[in-house]
């Protein structure tokens, strides 16, 4: 089993709370950085003497259609329960820097006013589970934090997804640090731990799909009760990519996320108008267009995507919002890959409608 630090195992969530947040988990999630806001090649080198090769955080680096701040995309899925990852484990130090750090922070929880009692026995089983190899509550340990490996692997550690606003979830991952060899996969009781779909959920998280202007005709000034057609060229309506991914000796993994347009849907900003078709929804024409483009003569017939607008905008505009709905998969390291939940993407833009004129002699 995972090494859990819960309330059953330590019986008193004040001393659970305590011994997290000045021993385990808050620097590991802090020396991994803010990961949804990281982009480029982040990934650290620690120093520390003769531990050469030993890294003290792999970062997530994204590229592609991501957005440039690090906040989360524009992307809405339309499976209102799915979320991103909450938070995961990632490798996080070398057993010569993990002891050094883990040294330092039990030394001070130790020291810490109120640390007595049954915080204090946790702190002291913590030690044992990494100093004398006899374990938390009894599972496997590590004999002097594992040095004798080191080089050959790393410790892994929780991180949080920064931009999860539920404190509960993002705080889930509670198992304690971990070791794993190099070029192994993490042991499969760690769910959390960071693999292709989970970047490919990040990646979705921090997608950034392009703004969606509608052309419209006849051109101008939409009259009322004349069809108004509406399109989207194949040429500004194709697939968007952003990937995700993890580099560090001994572990290096990542995936792709692909949007791919499937649908245009046209609401017009008023009661008072007309879709074509009557659901507002357009579907994808087979040269991955959506519409048709207005052609001279064409003002009298139906639009296979528009809108007929009933009465005038006056002074004021209709805000016409054009939502496209995309279709998303995801490909990763190993061959892996899966679909993601469709997501939508809308923006609106103004339109002016007036009364047709008529002079009567």
């Amino acid at each position: 089993m995972p090494v859990s630090v819960s309330p059953r195992i330590l019986l008193g969530a004040g001393a659970v709370t305590l011994v997290l947040s000045v021993v385990v988990l808050a620097q590991p999630a802090y020396a991994l950085g803010p990961t949804g806001k990281d982009h480029g090649s982040d990934t650290e080198q620690s120093g520390g003497g003769d531990s050469t090769g030993i890294y003290a955080a792999a970062r997530i680096q994204y590229s592609g259609a991501v957005t440039k701040d690090g906040s989360t995309g524009n992307v809405t899925s339309s499976d209102v329960n799915w979320t991103p990852p909450p938070c995961w484990y990632a490798p996080y130090l070398g057993a010569k820097d993990f002891k050094k750090k883990m040294s330092e922070e039990i030394d001070s929880a130790k020291n810490t006013p109120g640390m007595g009692g049954t915080a204090g026995a946790a702190i002291g089983e913590m030690q044992r589970h990494y100093e004398d190899e006899y374990g938390w509550t009894n599972t496997p340990g590590y004999k002097d934090y594992n040095v004798e490996n080191d080089g050959k692997g790393m410790f892994w550690a929780a991180v949080e997804n920064p931009d999860e606003p539920d404190v509960l979830k993002r705080s889930s991952c509670n198992d304690l640090p971990f070791w794993v060899d190099n070029g192994k996969a993490p042991p499969a009781q760690y769910e959390e731990a960071v693999k292709p779909e989970i970047l490919a959920a990040l990646a979705y998280q921090h997608m950034q799909l392009p703004d969606t202007k509608v052309s419209l005709a006849p051109g101008g000034t939409t009259k009322v009760n004349l069809p108004t057609w509406a399109w989207l060229d194949k040429a500004v309506f194709g697939e968007v990519q952003a990937t995700a991914a993890i580099n560090v000796p001994g572990f290096s993994i990542q995936a792709t996320t692909t949007a791919k347009p499937v649908s245009l849907k046209l609401e017009p900003g008023t009661a008072d108008a007309e879709t074509f078709p009557a659901s507002g929804e357009c579907a994808m024409n087979a040269d991955d267009s959506v519409g048709e483009p207005y052609a001279k003569g064409d003002a009298g017939k139906t639009p296979s995507c528009g809108i007929r607008y009933l009465r005038s905008s006056g002074d004021s505009v209709f805000k016409l919002r054009a939502t496209i709905t995309w279709q998303v998969s995801w490909t990763g390291t190993g061959g892996a890959g899966g679909n993601l939940p469709d997501g939508t993407f809308g923006t609106t833009q103004d339109v002016t409608v007036q009364e047709i004129q008529a002079v009567n002699r």
